[in-house]
């Protein structure tokens, strides 16, 4: 489905179901829970939607027929309304789960949001990504029933998946991107220097992890990032392909495990 497909629907449901197993994790409410995945749903939704919307003409230019607004199977002027319409619902969805855990995530989507409309294309690219991860532990922690600032080592660990998920993530349009203007932090380092950069950072947020919840899950799942990145990174250098992302998002999710477990 086009629309479906504009949002980025893996990351945006790899992140929700992060978000609220986390929440599930440290004892949130059934009704917090679902506030949490609701407005990071919906939010993630916008910065899909907002990503495709402004690439579109960019990726006219060089053929992708993967992306619908730019292969003319979606209206851009649906998209837009859908954009401003999903943004301002996570929003207010943010809000549900108490003022400073909805301020919070509001300034995560603001992050979110000048990636896709200026930050990707400068050497700040990863910025967003590290923000924007970290202050989603913040929201899942501030809106929790006893709200606390999260620990350092969550919000380290969230920053350092999201700013790996951006080189891996990067990976697979390097060249079209180049051609089209857009030069953020892993074209300037390039592919190799991508593929290194995301599995160090993956495996410095799962070590992270374990050095602020020491235990026999966590290592195991240390291990397990570990397989799970080589395989990734060596599947990933086919042409085009995503595995080295894909491979991320099973690290991140693994790690949410070990934190719900925790």
């Amino acid at each position: 489905m086009p629309l479906a497909r504009a949002a980025h629907p893996e990351p945006a449901v790899a992140v929700t179901l992060a978000a609220t197993g986390l929440a599930i994790g440290l004892g949130q409410t059934a009704w917090g829970a679902v506030a949490v995945a609701a407005a990071v749903l919906v939010g993630q939704l916008s910065v899909g939607w907002l990503n495709d919307l402004v690439d579109a003409p960019r990726d006219a230019r060089v053929g992708r027929t993967d992306k619908p607004i730019a292969a003319g199977t979606l209206s851009a002027t649906v998209v837009r309304a859908l954009v401003a319409v999903s943004a301002l619902a996570a929003v207010g969805l943010s809000f549900l789960s108490g003022p400073l855990a909805g301020a919070a995530h509001v300034v995560a989507l603001i992050s979110a949001w000048g990636y896709d409309l200026r930050l990707k294309a400068t050497p700040f690219s990863i910025v967003p990504y590290a923000v924007s991860f970290g202050l989603l532990t913040a929201f899942v922690t501030l809106g929790l029933p006893s709200p606390y600032w999260p620990p350092w080592w969550l919000v380290a660990t969230a920053s350092l998946l999201g700013s790996a998920a951006h080189f891996a993530n990067t990976l697979p349009d390097l060249a079209d991107d180049r051609e089209t203007g857009v030069i953020g932090l892993p074209h300037r380092v390039g592919a190799t220097g991508s593929r290194v950069a995301a599995a160090l950072l993956v495996l410095a947020a799962s070590a992270t992890l374990v050095a602020g919840l020491p235990t026999v899950l966590g290592f195991l799942a240390l291990g397990a990032a570990v397989i799970v990145t080589a395989v990734g990174l060596a599947l990933g250098r086919r042409p085009g392909s995503r595995a080295t992302f894909h491979a991320m998002l099973v690290v991140a999710v693994l790690d949410a495990a070990v934190l719900v477990a925790g």
